[in-house]
């Protein structure tokens, strides 16, 4: 493997009491903007009609809304969608067929003279019932994610390892749906699908950093090295792997989410802040946790062995 960095001393879990001080101030902005905004939810999980429209010259919002009020199917949300001229329609459940509303949307439209020519490019129905299996479904995929990371790091490593990524996780993941909340951007089936590759991402580069210290402490550890040394010299010793991983992900995500074009936008967001997120949360979330998880125990052992001399 290209080595980066030619035997990296750097203090990471030295700094790790200023690095939750950042976590948690991100956690709760996250917290905070889905709190007061919430989640925009993409019509696969709320249920109702989508339709695309182009039209040849620029329209605004106020001027399609008009068009649409004539049929009266209730409160609309009207989005750009990349082009100027490219528009998104999404419109309460209705009992209409696809042919109908079809007919109804193209006739509305038709009557607002400043809207001009128009191709209607797709039109797609989501039922209530399907909308709510998808919206347990996405809980379920990362519930049982999470499970499963922290029964396999438990199994392999040790339960404070285990339980250690699935903050680290829960933390990237509550930062990138607070990024999709701050940006009003939509939850949608990619943007889930988003969501849990960063969670394998994150996972992985933990465990690799776990692995290595587990291999440092298999051999001879000089005598005095604390834990905190011992955690940070494997973090050292895999940054060069970290680093070329985290740069490869995220210049592919920073490609879809600038060329991808509208309909991968919302995906590569999530991978671009998610890859910044996973790779930080590795080194300052999960293996800093385990860290002051381990002194506090050994701390309370070494007291517990001075009490019972001293009786």
């Amino acid at each position: 493997m290209i080595e980066l960095f030619k035997q990296p001393r750097y203090n990471f879990i030295g700094k790790r009491k200023w690095a939750y001080v950042i976590s948690i101030t991100f956690t709760l902005i996250a917290l905070i903007s889905l709190v007061v905004r919430g989640l925009h939810y993409d019509l696969d999980f709320t249920g109702g009609t989508l339709v695309q429209v182009r039209f040849d010259k620029a329209p605004t919002v106020a001027q399609i809304r008009a068009g649409l009020s004539r049929i009266k199917l209730g409160e609309s949300i009207i989005q750009q969608f990349g082009d100027p001229r490219e528009y998104i329609i999404r419109m309460p459940l209705t009992s209409s067929s696809s042919e109908a509303l079809t007919q109804q949307v193209t006739g509305a439209l038709r009557e607002e003279s400043e809207l001009g020519p128009f191709e209607i490019r797709r039109i797609e129905f989501v039922g209530p019932q399907v909308g709510k299996e998808l919206q347990w479904q996405a809980i379920q995929a990362v519930l049982f994610g999470l499970v499963g990371i922290l029964l396999y790091i438990a199994l392999r490593f040790d339960l404070k390892g285990g339980v250690a990524a699935v903050v680290a996780v829960f933390h990237d993941v509550l930062v990138c749906l607070g990024a999709i909340s701050l940006t009003g951007r939509e939850f949608s089936l990619p943007v889930l699908a988003a969501l849990l590759t960063i969670i394998g991402f994150s996972v992985n580069d933990t465990i690799v950093a776990y692995d290595r210290l587990r291999e440092n402490r298999s051999k001879f550890v000089p005598k005095g090295k604390s834990f905190a040394e011992q955690m940070n010299d494997a973090v050292n010793q895999t940054l060069s792997r970290t680093v070329l991983t985290s740069l490869t992900v995220f210049f592919s995500a920073a490609i879809l989410l600038f060329f991808g074009g509208k309909t991968l936008e919302d995906f590569a967001f999530v991978l671009f802040v998610g890859v910044i997120t996973g790779t930080y949360s590795t080194t300052y979330v999960a293996a800093a946790l385990v860290v002051d998880w381990t002194d506090y125990v050994e701390g309370r052992l070494r007291r517990r062995k001075k009490a019972v001399a001293k009786a």
